[in-house]
């Protein structure tokens, strides 16, 4: 036994602790293990090398480092008489940076001691090997996301309430693999719970797709599981829509955000219209007398033909304003064109039985249409009292007309992609499309839908259910370096995540952000991330971004962050009890996979056969 003993140790002993300087560590490695392999009962062991793991052992206490670099240290006063030849002057060191230890519950992360000079240094035994790269607690139910990129076979298995009740990070530059990976550790999840009914009853998993990657029928998991959203502001009348409950409609807190309202100004102006009784009680023709009688020289009297502008599509009988503008002109004294000149010493009542017969209907009674949309109702209460508003002084037209300069466009791209409905999401999957969204509502939407069912999360708070928001290309919105937005709405926009990444957890709400931009991303949101997938990132500044929020990492990972093949990634965070390089698993059948390959120009280009 002793010789058993003193044979494994022969084999396994790779040299000596001959500094400690913190957690970092050199090991002068045996002159004769400087081999790449190494032979024991008949099998090949790899060696030590930068990368690997080793076991220092300090009295009952072993310690795990790993090798983050290495070099030769030559022997100034070599002797013949000592050595051999001048090879054995050459000692090999080893630059290790200590992780963990092996305690009573097994392999655990942190230093509770530090080695001494001339501790023994050993390769870990397969079990130890194991033990490190072990992530399952106890209680937790593994999923296979793939294998050890430096121990081919070895497969590495997660745990699900490690790291899917945990902010996750997927990066990576385009044509990395991130897409896939962020595929692949949910599809094994589904493929585990799909068919469990509490699963079904309280888990909902929320993905925006800005480039259609996951709509297809059956990526990721069968069509029957999940609601698809594929929104359109290309068409006239959209694609799918997404429903938006009447409570949420109505709220002035979503109209703050879909408007990007400025909150000194903007915003409480909508807060109050919202309050103000439902269109019932609105008489369009009461703006245009007050505007009539109003004595403010400021207040243009023309604005009569403004407002009859944006109030004419909510009414049942058609106005000609150019028609009216034209008619009521032609009344004007000495050739001066406004409006004011005409009526100036008119009674209200004179001046809109004039606009009745411009309209030759002495009859016209402005009367709304009946059929009025949610949105439609929301849109004209909000021009009405603006109108009212600043005839009545009560509002700043400068404050509050670029709110109104972008109403028509967005609530008519609004009801392109949304639909006033309550209970629109049946199953525990949904995926939102935003592919063919124009870039203003592309910025709105998610932070809308989001922001709608983390509130509804909140409200319930019902401990047993779960949320998880899925951002694919995340930098799209969780940017801090916009140029085409507003200090104050970037703010909000951001805050809004911000606040879902560091105070979702109490409600049960998690967030996985995928990105190629890293660096564009707010550094709070990924300095908050539980749990990362680093691909191949290339650019300097992504590399950094990295560097500096994320402390889980090693020197050996971040050298391998630029070089990482595709598909192979570092997965590093809470879950991981060390840094590990993984390679990805293959998603089977291939059609679960997201559709985001990179085309083949050969066998788009080439012919079967070629041409006479």
């Amino acid at each position: 036994m002793n010789d058993k003993h003193t044979l494994k140790d022969s084999i396994f002993k790779i040299g000596r602790v001959i500094s400690v300087k913190g957690r970092a560590v050199d090991i002068k490695v045996d002159k004769t293990k400087n081999t790449s392999h190494l032979l024991y009962k008949g099998e090949l062991l790899k060696n030590i090398s930068v990368g690997g793991y080793v076991k220092i052992i300090k009295g009952f206490t072993k310690i795990v480092g790993k090798v983050e670099g290495e070099y030769i240290n030559e022997d100034k006063y070599f002797s013949k008489k000592e050595y051999g030849n001048e090879k054995e002057k050459i000692s090999r060191v080893l630059n290790v940076s200590l992780l963990g230890f092996f305690g009573d519950k097994g392999f655990e992360r942190g230093i509770k001691e530090l080695p001494l000079i001339d501790n023994e240094c050993f390769l870990l035994e397969n079990d130890e090997f194991n033990e490190v790269h072990d992530f399952l607690k106890k209680g937790d139910e593994p999923i296979t996301i793939g294998t050890l990129s430096l121990e081919k076979g070895q497969e590495i298995k997660v745990g699900i309430n490690s790291l899917f009740a945990s902010h996750i990070g997927i990066f990576g530059n385009t044509g990395s693999g991130k897409s896939y990976t962020l595929a692949k550790i949910y599809r094994e999840l589904f493929k585990q719970y799909k068919d469990q009914k509490k699963f079904k009853q309280n888990a909902h998993f929320f993905l925006i797709d800005f480039n259609g990657e996951y709509v297809g029928d059956n990526v990721i998991i069968e069509k029957k599981y999940k609601n698809i959203f594929e929104l359109s502001t290309r068409e006239q009348n959209g694609k799918d829509k997404f429903p938006i409950s009447e409570k949420n409609i109505k709220d002035h807190t979503f109209w703050t955000v879909f408007l990007t309202a400025t909150e000194k100004t903007q915003a409480p102006f909508i807060k109050r219209t919202l309050k103000k009784d439902d269109i019932d009680n609105i008489k369009i023709e009461n703006v245009i007398k007050n505007i009539i009688t109003n004595q403010d020289r400021k207040i243009d009297k023309g604005v009569i033909f403004n407002y009859l502008e944006e109030i004419k599509q909510f009414l049942q009988d058609e106005i000609n304003i150019g028609e009216l503008r034209s008619k009521l002109k032609y009344h004007a004294t000495n050739n001066t064109y406004k409006i004011e000149n005409y009526y100036a010493n008119e009674q209200p009542d004179d001046v809109i039985k004039e606009i009745k017969k411009c309209l030759k209907d002495e009859n016209y009674d402005f009367a709304i249409k009946n059929d009025l949309s949610n949105l439609q109702k929301i849109h004209l209460k909000i021009i009405y009292y603006y109108y009212n508003e600043i005839e009545r002084g009560f509002s700043n037209q400068e404050h509050l007309a670029p709110l109104i300069k972008r109403l028509d466009k967005r609530i008519n791209d609004l009801g392109k992609v949304v639909e006033v409905k309550d209970d629109g999401l049946t199953n525990f999957l949904t995926i939102v499309s935003l592919k063919e969204v124009n870039s203003d509502m592309t910025k709105i939407l998610p932070l809308l839908m989001c922001k709608q069912l983390y509130d509804d999360k909140k409200k319930k708070n019902k401990k047993e259910t779960y949320l998880n928001f899925i951002i694919d290309e995340a930098h799209t919105i969780l940017s801090y370096s916009s140029e085409r937005e507003s200090e104050t709405w970037k703010d909000y926009r951001l805050e809004t995540f911000e606040e879902i990444i560091k105070e979702g957890r109490k409600f049960g709400v998690f967030l996985t952000v995928a990105s190629q931009r890293p660096s564009d991303i707010s550094s709070t949101i990924i300095s908050q991330l539980h749990n990362y997938f680093l691909h191949r990132l290339i650019n300097n500044n992504d590399i950094l971004a990295v560097e500096k929020t994320i402390s889980y990492l090693d020197k050996v990972s971040f050298d391998y962050l630029p070089i990482l093949p595709t598909g192979t990634c570092i997965l590093a965070g809470l879950l991981a009890q060390v840094p590990v390089v993984i390679d990805i698993g293959t998603i089977e059948p291939k059609e679960q996979a997201p559709d985001n390959e990179t085309m083949k120009l050969i066998e788009n280009w080439k012919n079967d056969k070629v041409d006479d």
